[in-house]
């Protein structure tokens, strides 16, 4: 794995969850919103699975899967599905795990990570699609299953790595889609609501933006410090891309920061309902944008180092999390964290 934790260590995203993240080892869901208000259920929190877990997804409520692996500590990539009712394991194969999933519906779902790997589920079996670059895809993103873009890179490698890789399927193949100058920086995350209106971000506090066919650099001077590692938009005038102690917002035009006062440092952010927006970080940080508002529950369990989130349309939001930034220890398992903050209960593994 071209790892991100020394791309976090190289460049001072210090996980003050580490110390925080020492919860219990268990597989039964807690909290939730039994009574009919909406709270936070840890759905699940051990290290049974033997690696960590990086991103959630999922189509609707009841179409949700959750990716990762063991980041070189042995064992295979993870991926489980929960259809509502019941969590299965996928079983995907393969020893590199994966960083990210996401798609344009529950039929056509891509899962990336460590070494070019990208894995396509077309909701009854995988397939493993040829890898056009040795570094890791950290991010993708799906309009639908003619078209996705991903990004990916070699966090702290420079011109000695693969880096600033955008690459982009036509519904047959994944190819690179060449940016208009080489920065050697990793690239995280893409968003977009079209492929003439697409967000990549990564190290140094990068933005690119492809505005028609053409990528555009928006991050000349940078408004973030440090490096973005999520980009997430409400919708195309209403775009944050986060990393570290920065959160920046874009109306589609212009970034500015945004006034926020963050509890430790953040890792994902994700929209919901239109004015409703998640932070995730390291030791479980975690505000709501509510009512123009940022509540903070870093005291809510989980209280893990949290990695993705997505919110799933109808008012809940999933996050996907655990030990992803400690180094590589072979046989030795990863804690796992899945949670939600919603009304009702989701069932534990």
């Amino acid at each position: 794995m071209k790892s991100i934790i020394l791309g976090i260590a190289v460049f001072g995203l210090a996980s003050l969850g580490a110390a925080l993240g020492c919860g219990p080892d268990s597989t039964t869901g807690t909290g939730g919103g039994s009574s009919g208000a909406p709270a936070w259920q840890v759905i699940h929190d051990g290290k049974d699975l033997g690696g960590a877990v990086l991103s959630v997804w999922g189509s609707a409520p009841d179409d949700v899967f959750v990716v990762g692996g063991p980041l070189g500590n042995g064992g295979s990539a993870i991926a489980r599905h929960f259809d509502g009712k019941t969590w299965k394991d996928l079983a995907p194969g393969g020893e590199d795990s994966f960083w990210w999933v996401t798609g344009s519906g529950p039929n056509d779902v891509w899962m990336a990570g460590e070494k070019g790997r990208m894995t396509h589920w077309d909701g009854a079996s995988f397939k493993e699609l040829p890898r056009v670059t040795t570094a890791t895809i950290w991010g993708v993103w799906a309009k639908s299953p003619t078209e996705a873009w991903a990004v990916a890179g070699s966090p702290g490698k420079g011109a000695a790595e693969p880096n600033d890789v955008v690459l982009r399927w036509d519904g047959t193949a994944w190819t690179e889609d060449t940016l208009p100058m080489k920065l050697d920086r990793s690239l995280n995350k893409i968003w977009g609501t079209s492929s003439e209106d697409l967000y990549a971000v990564g190290e140094a506090a990068t933005v690119w933006h492809r505005k028609g066919a053409t990528w555009a650099l928006e991050s000349q001077p940078p408004v973030a410090k440090g490096n973005l590692l999520t980009v997430f938009g409400c919708s195309a005038t209403d775009v944050y891309a986060v990393g570290g102690q920065s959160v920046i917002h874009s109306d589609g035009k212009t970034w500015t920061p945004v006034d926020v006062s963050l509890t430790n440092s953040v890792n994902g952010v994700t929209c919901g309902s239109p004015g409703e927006v998640l932070l995730v970080g390291f030791g479980g940080l975690k505000q709501r944008l509510v009512d123009g508002s940022w509540v903070d529950e870093f005291a809510e369990d989980p209280t893990g180092d949290l990695h993705g989130s997505w919110a799933d349309g109808q008012g809940s939001f999933w996050v996907a999390g655990g030990d992803f930034i400690s180094k590589a220890a072979p046989a030795k398992a990863r804690r796992v964290i899945i949670a939600r903050y919603g009304k009702g209960q989701v069932p534990a593994f």
